[in-house]
């Protein structure tokens, strides 16, 4: 697979507080990687600062060579490279086709942005709630109407943070392989942020962890899980795999 998207020394400061630091990787196309880490590891503020929402203090960002740091996030998302929000940020009062065409809007006319909105629904299996009111769907739903409005905006890189929380492990399962069939179906790239192990270990191709802002491992989730400073700082050793 090609590389796709290169990050070098990323680092986020609030103040004193060092958020992000110095954290490098590499992104191919096709594959799915997972991102853990505790609570307050920065998982949500390395996705900001890969989508322009949120301002680097230090580091490179680059999309098959052309340079995406210090971009506004409406040029990062033409570029190719969005996210979902970790509380669904689905506009209320609004049909879920309407929330899905607001983002279709940034490359199309409002007809191809509907025929898109239509297509993406569709795509994550939620064409027959298109003229509910958001305000009327479920968690589960709700969170697959995020992906469909990232969708919409004709991503090359997926960023997805926590789509599956406070799914029951069934709904778990529907996500998952919905997100493999978009993969398997378009070539996409996904980075997925999740704090349940059973679905990171079995949807990632690779993993990324965080811990305290810095990155302290990329590999297999066979690698990651018998790493021992991952062991320490987040999975424990129930989620240990033997040597």
């Amino acid at each position: 697979m090609n590389e796709l998207l290169k990050a070098q020394g990323l680092t986020v400061r609030f103040g004193g507080l060092t958020a992000v630091s110095d954290v490098s990787f590499s992104l191919r196309q096709g594959e799915i990687v997972g991102l853990i880490g505790p609570n307050g590891a920065g998982k949500t503020t390395l996705f900001s600062s890969l989508v322009g929402l949120q301002r680097l203090s230090a580091g490179e960002i680059h999309l098959e060579g052309k340079p995406l740091h210090g971009r506004r996030p409406h040029v990062v998302a033409r570029a190719g490279v969005t996210k979902t929000f970790q509380n669904t940020a689905l506009f209320p009062g609004m049909t879920l086709l309407d929330n899905v065409m607001t983002a279709a809007l940034l490359n199309n006319t409002v007809a191809s942005a509907q025929e898109l909105a239509h297509d993406c629904l569709e795509r994550v299996g939620m064409a027959q709630a298109a003229q509910l009111v958001v305000d009327d769907l479920t968690f589960p739903q709700k969170a697959l109407g995020e992906v469909a409005r990232a969708l919409a905006t004709r991503p090359r890189i997926l960023l997805l943070d926590e789509v599956m929380a406070a799914l029951t492990p069934l709904e778990m399962d529907r996500v998952m392989d919905t997100l493999r069939e978009l993969r398997d179906r378009t070539g996409l790239t996904m980075v997925v942020v999740e704090h349940h192990m059973r679905a990171i270990m079995n949807l990632s191709e690779r993993i990324l962890v965080l811990n305290f802002g810095k990155l302290i491992a990329d590999g297999s989730p066979q690698q990651v899980s018998r790493n021992e400073k991952v062991i320490q700082a987040y999975l424990g050793s129930e989620h240990a795999q033997p040597a």
